[in-house]
């Protein structure tokens, strides 16, 4: 394994070190060292098998401290193996992958976009991303029974937003993201700790009862700041698509000939067109874990306790999966089954049972929906910085992607 540190290429590079990694040895699996770990780094549908598989990588003590404090939470699912992982990732499969709850989000969500435009229509210009994510944040808040007000959405999604925005970052976006965590936890575990109590009541079956209630596979409740963290784990990354739905509005703007077919409402187009958002435009940059034994994969000896990295962004952009990887084109997904481990933004696999994120549906959804309704709306793009650096991570429009409204089609 090589003895000489990745990380300040990763700092530089962002999604681009392991393409280039592996571009630069000509192999698909390459040896690397980050945060003084010997790592491998693979890709392709055969990798994201391996990964997935737990008798080669596990997610217990995989997470880096800074990364949990920010973006995950301490305690959450995404640090749980076996049965406990499988139990409590149960629970949010309850939660977020019925067709009747996502229908029921998507409804919410796309009410409070509508509702929003006019008063978009009204001022000079507004920043598409920050208004996504407002319109997000307090749709699934009130979706999983949160009680928020309106003065106080823009708050929430500010908070959420920096928790996504600092997670890979030192310096300021850190700070802002530990102190938007610490606060929101707070927060939600006095609401866990009311519903307990009965100080305070919630619709039956809405998120916050149902995690107030869970119990784990060793029988215990969830302590109320690990019920609060997970709740999180519900309205963050939800509030995320934030960041797709910045990148629709960049896709429209470089690629107008989409419009017309996306403001049409055709479904399977919408739906195609989430994917290629998906696909196209950075995201995670890559998901790990641990080797719990000695492993051989590609020729890589893989020692105990190294890391495993799956490269999500260089196997979205694969040639040998994806035709013309670096054109953006959503009719590639038309008519298209999609492998479990192959389109993997959010990570591969059945999110039914393993750490694949059981909210990719619900993304799916939600942009689909919102994307047609951005197409339709009326517009002026004025003059801004629309580059998209590859070294930030989590990356997005520069300028977030401004708009002047004027109306709907």
């Amino acid at each position: 394994m090589p003895r000489l540190e990745n990380g300040l290429k990763l700092l530089a590079k962002g999604y681009a070190w392991l393409p280039d990694e592996r571009r630069r040895t000509g192999q698909r699996s390459v040896g690397v060292r980050l945060g003084g770990l010997p790592a491998v780094g693979i890709e392709g549908p055969d990798a994201a098998r391996f990964l997935y598989d737990e008798d080669h990588v596990r997610r217990s003590k995989a997470i880096p401290e800074p990364v949990q404090a920010t973006l995950f939470g301490k305690g959450a699912v995404h640090t749980l193996d076996g049965e406990m992982h499988r139990v409590r990732k149960a629970m949010f499969v309850a939660l977020l992958m019925r067709e009747d709850g996502i229908a029921s989000l998507v409804q919410r969500t796309t009410a409070a976009w509508d509702a929003a435009v006019p008063e978009w229509s009204r001022r000079p210009e507004i920043v598409l991303f920050d208004e996504a994510a407002r319109v997000l944040a307090g749709s699934v808040a009130r979706w999983t029974g949160v009680p928020v007000r309106d003065d106080e959405v823009p708050d929430l999604a500010r908070d959420l937003v920096s928790m996504v925005d600092g997670f890979a970052s030192g310096g300021p976006r850190h700070i802002r993201a530990r102190l938007a965590r610490r606060r929101r936890e707070k927060w939600l575990g006095q609401l866990v700790q009311d519903v307990r109590s009965g100080a305070t009541k919630v619709e039956e079956g809405t998120a916050v009862d149902v995690v107030s209630r869970h119990r784990d596979a060793d029988g215990t409740q969830l302590p109320s700041r690990v019920a609060a963290v997970e709740l999180l784990n519900i309205i963050r990354p939800t509030t995320a698509v934030a960041w797709f739905m910045a990148f629709s509005g960049h896709a429209l703007i470089r690629w107008p000939a989409n419009r017309e077919k996306l403001a049409s409402g055709d479904p399977a187009f919408a739906e195609a067109w989430a994917h290629e958002v998906r696909r196209f435009y950075p995201f995670a940059p890559f998901i790990g874990g641990r080797a719990p034994q000695r492993l051989e994969y590609d020729g890589q000896t893989i020692p105990k306790n190294a890391m495993v990295l799956l490269d999500l962004y260089g196997q979205n952009h694969d040639p040998a999966l994806w035709d013309t990887p670096y054109v953006f084109r959503p009719e590639r997904f038309l008519d298209r089954e999609i492998g479990e481990f192959e389109l993997v933004p959010q990570g591969g696999g059945d999110p039914r049972t393993n750490h694949r994120c059981p909210g990719e549906q619900i993304t799916v959804a939600l942009l689909s929906a919102l994307a047609v309704r951005l197409a339709r709306l009326q517009i002026e793009v004025p003059e801004q910085d629309l580059e998209i650096a590859l070294h930030r991570i989590p990356a997005r429009p520069r300028s977030g992607v401004v708009l002047r409204v004027s109306g709907t089609a």
